[in-house]
């Protein structure tokens, strides 16, 4: 069994300086907070059932 190798400190840092760095992506939709919230108002404040709507 080779001894030194697993967590040695000459091998810290490698892959991270290796990986390309990409952009952030754009949300797509609002964050979950402010989504829990539009639902908070529209169950409770509203009083809009969730759910479809049949006519």
């Amino acid at each position: 069994m080779p001894r030194g190798t697993h967590g040695a400190l000459n091998k810290a840092g490698k892959v991270r300086s290796l990986t390309p760095k990409i952009e952030r992506k754009p949300r797509k939709s609002p964050s979950p907070r402010v989504k829990i919230r539009a639902i908070y108002r529209r169950r409770f404040i509203l009083g809009i059932a969730p759910g479809q709507v049949v006519k």
